[in-house]
Formats: C-alpha cells, structure tokens, sequence
C-alpha cells in the first residue's frame, strides 16, 4: 500500500470519527448527559456491554470540553464499574482527553482559552506562564492534589513552553493518585452509607 493510500485512509478515519464523536456529543447533550450524574449513570447502566468505552468516552469529552467536574464523572465510574474496573476505565478516558487537550492548547493558544475559561480563572493562574521550570513543579502537585483546576491547567500547559514529553509523563504517572484518592473516597462513603441504612 502506497504511503498516499493510507494518508488517505488515515484523513477518511479520522473525519468519521470525528463526525461520530460530533454526534454522539450533540445526542449526549440533548440526553443532559454531560450535566446530570443521574441521567450519566441511567444512560451507561442501559448501554450495556458497550458501557465501559462509551464512559471512557465521556471522560475524554469532558477533560476537552469540561461542562461537569471531573470529580462527578469519576464518582459515576466508580458506582457503575466498581473501584477498579472504574479506576481504570477513568484513568484511560482521563489520561486520554488530558493529553488532547494539551494538543489542542498548543495548537490555538490563549485566545481558544480565553473563550472557554472565565478571566478570573485566568487571571489567577496566568502568571504563571513566565515562571519556567516552576510552572512545572506547580503543574505536578496540582495533578497530584485533587484540588486544582485540573482541566484548565492543562489547557494552561499547553501554551507554556513545556515539553510534550514531560506534560504526559506528568499525566500518565501523578494523574492516577488523583482518581485514586477520589475512588477510594467515594468507596469509603458509599460504605458508610451502606452501614447506615
């Protein structure tokens, strides 16, 4: 096969899933799947064996395209899938979207950012951008803590002059402490909820 033959077959996959990722998002939206954990949690219950890569999905949706916080995504991983398959499927979907996200930032910048954010969040975090090696530092304890913007800091990475290298190894090895912290949290919750009733 020639190199011009899978170019073009490479363009032809990438526009229909593009176009399939439009449509789901755009059906997602209208089912206020993106905005409700309960409608999350009825919507993937009924997908049946197809549940756990539509979730994933979703998170990578909602780490490009943060409408609802990560945390509320992350919880309805864990009571539908369980602590680990629910870790895992969150990990993939996060790590995923988390790595697009700096792609994306990279390639519109500020003014892509501006439109999304709000200028106070902006304006708390943006002077950061000039601190170098720190932005860095402080980008690693924030994906370590579940505290941060993550998703606009992310967004934020991508316009610093940090490589693309040392933005996934930070993802890929501190972002699961944060799933894990919120998995185990909300495991611990649900049993003492359960021990109540």
């Amino acid at each position: 096969m020639t190199s011009n033959k899978t170019r073009k077959i490479i363009n032809v996959i990438t526009i229909i899933g593009t176009v399939l990722v439009c449509v789901f998002f755009y059906l997602a939206l209208k089912a206020e799947i993106f905005t409700s954990e309960e409608k999350m949690k009825m919507f993937l219950e009924q997908a049946g064996v197809f549940a756990p890569a539509i979730f994933v999905l979703i998170q990578i949706v909602q780490v490009v395209i943060p409408l609802i916080p990560g945390g509320i995504s992350t919880g309805v991983g864990v009571l539908i899938f369980g602590p680990v398959w629910g870790f895992i499927y969150n990990y993939v979907g996060i790590v995923i979207g988390s790595i697009l996200v700096f792609f994306i930032a990279r390639k519109y910048g500020m003014p892509l950012i501006r439109k999304m954010f709000k200028d106070e969040l902006i304006d708390r975090y943006i002077g950061w951008l000039n601190k170098g090696k720190k932005f860095e530092k402080f980008f690693a304890l924030a994906i370590f803590f579940p505290v941060a913007p993550d998703d606009f800091l992310c967004y934020l990475a991508g316009v610093t002059k940090m490589s693309a290298k040392t933005y996934i190894a930070i993802i890929v090895f501190l972002k699961p402490f944060t799933i894990l912290m919120y998995s185990a949290f909300l495991v611990l919750i649900s049993n003492v909820f359960l021990k109540l009733l």
